[in-house]
Order: C-alpha cells, then structure tokens, then sequence
C-alpha cells in the first residue's frame, strides 16, 4: 500500500514523502491516527502544500523546544540498583523509569516512547538519547550504581566486569610417577 505522510513518523519519513508500507500498518495505524492518507492522484497533487506546511509545523517546534534540548543536555540521572558480584543488576532500569526521573528534573514531561535506548541491565555509565523532535534528538547521561556505594565507584565497575575471571579451581596434574626401585 503507497501513502502520502501528512505527518513526521518516526523511522518512517517526514511529511510530504510517499511510502510503500504493509497495509496493515496502513490501514491500522497511520491512516485512523491521521499521520498518512492513501496515495492517490489527488492527494499527490497536495504534496507541496503538504511539505510546506510541515516546514513550517518543524520550524516552530525546533524553536519552542531549543531551550529543553538544553536543559536535557545539562542532565546525568543516577539510579542506585541492586546487583550481584559481576555487575549484572536484578531487574533493569527501562525507558519508563528514564523518562520519570527525567520529567522530575526538567519539569517537562517526557514519554517512555522518546527515550531511545534499550533496558538497562548492568551497572556503569550509559547514554540514552531524547527524541523531543526528528530534529532535536539530545543524549543524557546515566550512570547506574550499587545500592549502598556511591556513583563515582559505578565507573569503575564495567572494566571489572569486562573482563572473564579466572577459575578458583587449582588444576589437578596428574601425580609424577616415581621409578620403580630396580630389585637387585
């Protein structure tokens, strides 16, 4: 199925751009939300006009959200988790729990489906990125840490963990035979 986007969607396109999409995305989703109509000869004629006011639709929200793309940049959000010995936590930090503690800071409030970055299970420095616009996309800083230790030991953790430990176990040789003693 060919549609006309009237709208920016994510991974997709931006508005004013035909896409070939399996018609059930089409039919389910882009069309009933208002983000596409069908690609037919008059809807092809309103391209332009389409694409213009998209331009425009972009500009406005580029600007209007410019200063929270700041105040993003500025953020590092810690989470204390538990964890075992090699670092791997016993849950996962998810995009929901990113997305609370950073409408918390920035008092705007930021959804689970605009941070971009996948559950976090280890402990250590991440970064996850902001899709506030198509255009405006910033990266924060996340460092996850030990309950009971403080951030700043979280970093050193991944080069702990990184790399393999090596077996306790002490390597049984086989025990050297002895000559036997020659009878004479």
């Amino acid at each position: 199925m060919k549609v006309l986007l009237v709208k920016d969607v994510y991974k997709l396109g931006r508005a004013g751009d035909v896409k070939k999409v399996a018609d059930g995305f089409g039919r389910n989703f882009l069309i009933p939300q208002g983000f596409a109509v069908l690609a037919t000869e008059g809807a092809m004629k309103q391209v332009q006009k389409i694409k213009s006011q998209a331009e425009v639709r972009r500009a406005t929200q580029n600007n209007e959200l410019s200063g929270l793309a700041e105040q993003i940049k500025a953020v590092t959000l810690t989470f204390a988790a538990k964890a075992g010995d090699t670092g791997k936590l016993y849950g996962s930090i998810t995009t929901q729990d990113i997305a609370t503690a950073l409408s918390e800071q920035v008092r705007f409030e930021v959804k689970r489906q605009q941070v971009d970055i996948q559950p976090i299970r280890a402990l250590g420095e991440f970064t996850a990125h902001i899709r506030l616009t198509m255009d405006l996309v910033p990266e924060i800083k996340i460092i996850v840490h030990r309950e009971g230790e403080s951030a700043e030991s979280a970093a050193a953790e991944p080069e702990k963990a990184e790399k393999p430990k090596k077996s306790h176990k002490a390597k049984e040789e086989p025990a050297a035979e002895e000559p036997a003693a020659t009878a004479e």
